[in-house]
């Protein structure tokens, strides 16, 4: 990428999107939301990449906004009601985007994660935090309530617990992250990089055409009745048993061999 604001660096067909403004503690200034969405949208398309790590570089994963930037607009004859309103709506649709796209997307973090910075925690597949992590969504501590990070909070966590650190503005830490389900792993800080890329590369050597299919069906059927859920990922079951490397992902399994993905 001619921007340096975000790194890409692919290892086989793993590729490690790194958020650089260490400076700003990584925040998703309207800058560094337009690379991330150009990036995502390019790696949507790319058919050789089959897993996605996000992280920060310097002390912290990613602080939220650019709280500096977003006072500026106040200079607007508006008060910078128009800006605010095209930067949330370009954060809700970076943050859209990595559900959608057909690759599991880890985020791998470390220092902070606050504000919109935790939200993009939460709406990655897939999180590694090390142990000394603290997430929080503490707008309210000056008076902005982190109405858009909830979104995503509150579909991953149990509600009375979001509920307490949006109003409280207090952090917690990688222990009670995990044990919410914010995260999928506590490491230490040395173990951080090795174990995301070790859950990267587990994912890597699956199929790639049924992660597809899986990936799509969850965040599809999450949101239906339980009977339309039935039926639906019924219907996606029919659809990836008919794929040729399924068929021979069965056989295999059956004759006790490798298979021979195509």
């Amino acid at each position: 990428m001619s921007h340096k604001l975000l790194l890409r660096k692919d290892t086989g067909s793993i590729a490690t999107l790194t958020l650089n403004n260490p400076h700003s503690l990584n925040s998703l200034s309207n800058e560094m939301l337009d690379n991330l969405q150009l990036e995502l949208d390019s790696l949507k398309r790319d058919g050789n990449i089959r897993a996605i790590i996000i992280k920060g570089s310097g002390k912290a994963f990613c602080a939220g906004h650019d709280l500096k930037e977003m006072t500026l607009s106040r200079q607007d004859k508006d008060g910078g009601k128009a800006a605010f309103k095209a930067l949330f709506d370009k954060c809700s649709k970076m943050m859209q985007t990595i559900p959608s796209l057909p690759q599991p997307v880890i985020a791998q973090v470390h220092g902070i994660a606050t504000a919109a910075g935790c939200q993009l925690v939460a709406s990655c597949d897939l999180a590694i935090a090390d142990e000394d992590t603290k997430f929080g969504v503490n707008g309210v501590n000056i008076g902005l309530f982190c109405s858009t990070p909830m979104v995503a909070l509150s579909r991953n966590i149990p509600r009375k617990k979001v509920f307490e650190m949006l109003t409280t503005g207090e952090f917690i830490n990688s222990k009670t992250a995990f044990s919410l389900g914010l995260i999928n792993k506590v490491t230490s800080t040395s173990e951080l990089e090795e174990e995301t890329l070790k859950l990267a590369k587990k994912i890597e050597s699956k199929l790639s055409s049924a992660v597809k299919i899986g990936k799509k069906a969850f965040y599809k059927q999450i949101v239906m009745p339980l009977d339309q859920a039935y039926q639906y990922t019924g219907d996606v079951m029919v659809e990836n048993m008919l794929h040729r490397d399924t068929e021979e992902g069965v056989a295999a399994f059956i004759e006790k061999r490798d298979p021979e993905w195509k």
